[in-house]
């Protein structure tokens, strides 16, 4: 039986759409560290968005990392739009009616989801994950997702019994079994998707209310924690396109940005300040504090991905350029929006050789951060 390391690894996964293809090529650089029979380097997995879709494949391979690695990137490597919403004529302009006379049961969203269901039911093999927990791969992995009609920040997880369920102002971390509807929702992007209903509430992204994105892996019980973040710089716009008053796809963009890069970004400094406050205490008095040090290394793009989803623009299908472009998408656009919603192999590819590449710069501080 595997045995876990004494002092726990955490891996942190934000949300972001077709973006977290980036953490695909950072997994991959670091799994080249590790023999190729060698089990997940961090126990406890934590996820949001499209990021809780990594981490629970991720689990589902606990014990073999380079082979959960493989499997993922594969899947994104030959993504294509229609794997993950409908990408149809009709299907696009079926949503469309159903946004604009509000004729249907199902809740109003610019795109369908459901073709993304149908794929992680075939490609999830979630029954492995207690077999995982039992024989020591997997300490826990947990998602968030936001509840709607009772405002909060859930934390579905499912890992070793002796994890305590915790419950602070809007997040609670709540035990259970991981299922489709649970990765459905965390990765329903308000507006963009549809929520989901889970016992007597509605759910959607993660994102939304997740006010401190660090909170699950130290609660599960994580001394180091490696987040992949999905911020990227952003080109300095020419001076008179900054004239210009934002449209609505400048401020869908904005808020996605927010919604999912910002809170990590705060959360981070407030676990900095907390570790720099820890440090100032005598080593003896420390133990009778409810706060601990936690080591954190964070990996995020390079380059800006907003310019290379704009790249790739003629590789959506027509009806998702055509439905976009009713929002003021296009290829010229300095929305970040399209960079959520490139579901597409060339851009995904590109990413992931990204974050490689990113990861591979910075080998000697991740093999510093693991002990290798």
């Amino acid at each position: 039986m595997a045995q876990p390391d004494p002092a726990r690894y955490g891996l942190q996964l934000s949300g972001g759409g077709a973006r977290a293809a980036y953490q695909v090529g950072v997994l991959k650089a670091i799994a080249s560290f590790y023999p190729r029979n060698h089990g997940l380097p961090f126990p406890i997995l934590c996820g949001t968005s499209a990021g809780a879709i990594n981490a629970v494949s991720l689990a589902c391979y606990a014990s073999c990392f380079h082979l959960g690695v493989r499997k993922l990137e594969y899947v994104w490597r030959h993504f294509r739009t229609a794997q993950v919403y409908r990408a149809d004529l009709a299907g696009v302009g079926h949503q469309l009616l159903r946004l604009l006379y509000r004729r249907s049961a199902r809740p109003p969203a610019l795109f369908d989801n459901r073709p993304l269901a149908d794929l992680l039911t075939r490609i999830m093999p979630l029954s492995r994950l207690d077999r995982h927990i039992e024989q020591g791969y997997l300490h826990a992995i947990t998602l968030s997702a936001t509840r709607y009609y009772h405002p909060c920040s859930v934390n579905f997880y499912q890992g070793n019994p002796h994890i305590v369920p915790w419950q602070r102002a809007r997040r609670v971390g709540q035990p259970g079994q991981i299922t489709i509807d649970h990765l459905m929702a965390s990765s329903a992007i308000p507006m963009v998707f549809p929520s989901v209903r889970l016992d007597n509430d509605h759910y959607g992204d993660g994102s939304v209310l997740q006010l401190s994105p660090l909170s699950p892996p130290i609660h599960l019980g994580a001394e180091r924690i490696l987040a992949i973040n999905l911020d990227s710089p952003h080109q300095t716009l020419p001076l008179e396109r900054r004239r210009k008053a934002p449209d609505s796809s400048d401020l869908a963009g904005h808020l996605l940005d927010t919604i999912f890069s910002d809170t990590l970004n705060s959360d981070l400094e407030r676990l900095e300040r907390i570790n720099r406050s820890l440090a100032l205490i005598p080593e003896k008095l420390r133990l009778n504090q409810p706060l601990k040090q936690i080591e954190t290394l964070v990996l995020k793009p390079s380059e800006d991905i907003d310019a290379i989803a704009r790249s790739h623009y003629p590789c959506l299908p027509r009806a998702v350029r055509w439905m976009l472009r009713t929002i003021g998408v296009d290829g010229d656009s300095d929305s970040s929006l399209l960079s959520y919603m490139m579901f597409e192999a060339n851009y995904c590819q590109e990413l992931i050789e990204l974050g490689y590449q990113d990861a591979i710069a910075r080998k000697g501080e991740l093999r510093h951060f693991f002990r290798l």
